[in-house]
C-alpha cells in the first residue's frame, strides 16, 4: 500500500485495517464485490482509506468527526455500488461521495476550527508583542475566529475549492479532478473565494484595502 503523508498533524485513523496482498485492479475488485465477495470490498477499503481520510481531514479539521465521515463514505459507496457507472475511477467516485458528505457536515456543524486556523496565513500577523504577549495572543485568537466566521459565509462550492487549493495546497488540475469540474472552473472558484474573504476582512477592518493599480 502506498504510504501517504499529510503536512498537517492529522492522525491516521487507528481502526483502518492493514492491507492484504492483492494485485487485482479496482475494476476487478468492484466486480468481485458486486458478486458478493466481501473480501474484495475490504480490499478496496484498505486501498483507498488513507487518501479519503486525508481529504476529509483537510476539509473538516480532522478529529473523530473526520473518521466518522470516512466510514460514512465507504458505507454509502457500498450501498450504491451497483449504481457506480465506471466513468470515473474508484478513488474519484469515492471522493465525490466524501465531498457530498462534507458539504452536509458544513451545513450541520458550527465548529471547524482546526482546518480554518490555517486560514490565518492569508492575513498579516496582528500586534507587535512577543510570543508571550497576552494582548497579542488575544488578537491572534480573535483573528482566527473572524476568519472562520468569514469562511462560513462563502458559498460551499467556492469554499471547498479554496480549502483544497489554498489550505491543502493542491494544484488546480487536482482540485478540478476531485470536484469533477474543469481546471478553469476550479481556478475561478478559488479566486472568487479569495476575493470574498479579502473583501469581508477589509470591510471588518482586519486587512488594509489593496492599493488601486
Amino acid at each position: 500500500m502506498e504510504e501517504t503523508r499529510s503536512p498537517l498533524p492529522f492522525p491516521r485513523a487507528v481502526d483502518a485495517p492493514a492491507p492484504e496482498p492483492d494485485g487485482a485492479s479496482d475494476d476487478v475488485l468492484v466486480e468481485r464485490a458486486l458478486g458478493g465477495d466481501e473480501r474484495a470490498w475490504v480490499r478496496l477499503y484498505q486501498r483507498h482509506f488513507d487518501r479519503i481520510f486525508r481529504d476529509v481531514a483537510y476539509l473538516t479539521g480532522g478529529g473523530p468527526g473526520a473518521e466518522e465521515l470516512v466510514q460514512e463514505t465507504f458505507a454509502a459507496a457500498l450501498t450504491s455500488l451497483r449504481r457506480y457507472d465506471r466513468r470515473a475511477s474508484v478513488i474519484t467516485w469515492l471522493r465525490g461521495i466524501a465531498h457530498n458528505l462534507v458539504r452536509h457536515h458544513w451545513r450541520s456543524q458550527s465548529r471547524r476550527a482546526r482546518a480554518y486556523d490555517r486560514l490565518a496565513e492569508i492575513a498579516p500577523p496582528l500586534g507587535h508583542g512577543g510570543p508571550d504577549d497576552p494582548e497579542d495572543a488575544h488578537l491572534q485568537d480573535r483573528r482566527a475566529q473572524v476568519l472562520r466566521a468569514v469562511l462560513e459565509r462563502v458559498p460551499a462550492q467556492l469554499r471547498e475549492a479554496f480549502l483544497l487549493s489554498d489550505v491543502q495546497g493542491l494544484a488546480a488540475a487536482e482540485v478540478a479532478e476531485r470536484l469533477s469540474i474543469s481546471v478553469g472552473n476550479a481556478r475561478v472558484r478559488a479566486s472568487r473565494a479569495r476575493a470574498m474573504i479579502r473583501a469581508e476582512l477589509e470591510r471588518l477592518g482586519w486587512l488594509e484595502p489593496e492599493a488601486p493599480r
